[in-house]
């Protein structure tokens, strides 16, 4: 094994060197022989055995390099970026680039200079008073209408209702005394508009389409009758806010109706306090930390930054758009390259925000990851196990565990903590 060392600037190494082919073939030897005095092993692991072989002579292959520069392994940064692989007679070439921890002073920082001043949001009593009306709209129980009439937006229609594609009942489509919120949107586009005006005990045919994205393919774009019988109008009936209301929807026997709009007051500046932090505070104060600081970014973070901002702008791709992506080598750097500058600041901005954590002893832990995530995920509609794998399989669990420091940290300077 021959290794070199090369430095290209105060952070950043290119690792290069050789690899006789008979090490690697003496490393699966090994591999094989260890395997089949595993009682235990299974295909899959012979299978991997030369991967893993490689895998493991690249391992030693780094630590070399790392022993001929001398670099502290603590400081190293990221994984390794296996730059070149190649094939040369008896020989296989690598070529690595490897990252340290840059030094970013932030002693001598002056908070004053990046954070900008902002005033404490209030929460307009009328906006007050209309979250309380909305809310105790939402909370009121759907009960039959007390004078008969005809059915409108709004309203609960308890309903039967038989569905038939091409003359035939389907499975799942029919259903008795069945409660539906019309305006919910909660069935087939166009079923709920048709029922608006139906009167008590009337029964009505109704035709839709299923949407071309339906989740059940058999019904995916086809049209259908639906056979409806109304059998009851329920409406909504808000009740007056009192001190008792306030009790119930708090659980406090203490509570007051003042108390109620105390709460509601709160979570409106919350809310506005938020739209302003993620708006105006937090990219003044980014962009103030970029200007403030210099220092040389780790190359090996960067490309993984961008591979990422790749993925994330191509994941939605159908195949044959990755295949044609892929194939179009021009097309691909043009993306990585467009996406770069992006990529250097992010990279940028958590070495930044890692130092000032560090200094302000602020952590963030995996649980908080995760219920980050999971309030993401409930927000979009997503499935939050799903996010998470997602995130984990595609090296983003460091980005979103760095995103909640910098909003703990930025938090911490603009005081709101104290707010």
């Amino acid at each position: 094994m021959k290794v070199s060392v090369k430095k290209i600037d105060d952070i950043n190494f290119i690792m290069s060197g050789t690899v006789e082919n008979r090490t690697i073939e003496t490393k699966v030897a090994e591999f094989k022989e260890k395997l089949s005095k595993d009682t235990n092993a299974d295909a899959q692991k012979s299978e991997n055995i030369e991967q893993e072989a490689a895998g493991e002579v690249f391992k030693e292959f780094i630590n070399a390099g790392i022993k001929e520069a001398n670099i502290d392994i603590e400081t190293i940064l990221g994984q390794p970026l296996l730059k070149k692989y190649e094939q040369q007679g008896e020989n296989v070439y690598f070529e690595v680039a490897l990252s340290v921890s840059p030094v970013v002073d932030v002693d001598a920082l002056d908070y004053s200079e990046i954070v900008p001043d902002f005033t404490k949001p209030k929460a307009d009593p009328e906006a007050v008073e209309a979250k309380l009306t909305e809310f105790v709209q939402q909370q009121a129980p759907f009960i039959p209408i007390e004078k008969p009439r005809p059915l409108q937006e709004g309203d609960v229609a308890v309903i039967d209702f038989k569905g038939f594609i091409e003359g035939k009942p389907f499975e799942g489509g029919s259903a008795e005394k069945f409660n539906l919120k019309i305006g919910s949107n909660s069935f087939i586009p166009g079923f709920e508009e048709q029922l608006i005006g139906m009167e008590y005990g009337e029964e009505r045919s109704i035709t839709v389409t299923f949407p071309e994205d339906y989740q059940a393919a058999d019904l995916a774009g086809k049209e259908t009758k639906f056979d409806v019988k109304l059998h009851e109008i329920q409406e909504q009936k808000a009740q007056t806010p009192d001190d008792a209301f306030a009790q119930k929807i708090l659980s406090d026997p203490l509570a007051t109706l003042e108390t109620l709009k105390e709460k509601f007051a709160d979570q409106i500046i919350s809310e506005e306090l938020s739209r302003l932090y993620m708006e105006e505070l937090k990219p003044k104060i980014v962009n103030a930390l970029l200007e403030k600081f210099d220092f040389t970014l780790p190359a090996n973070i960067v490309e993984q930054e961008i591979d990422a901002k790749v993925r994330e702008k191509t994941k939605n791709y159908t195949e044959e758009e990755h295949k044609q992506f892929l194939e179009d080598k021009e097309k691909f750097l043009q993306l990585r390259e467009s996406v770069r500058k992006e990529a250097q600041d992010v990279v940028k901005t958590a070495l930044i925000v890692e130092a000032l954590a560090k200094k302000e002893g602020i952590e963030v832990h995996l649980q908080e990851v995760h219920a980050a995530l999971g309030y993401q995920a409930m927000m979009t509609g997503q499935d939050a196990q799903e996010l998470v794998k997602y995130y984990e399989e595609n090296n983003l669990m460091t980005s979103a565990k760095m995103g909640l420091t910098e909003d703990k940290l930025f938090g911490k300077l603009l005081g709101f903590h104290k707010q």
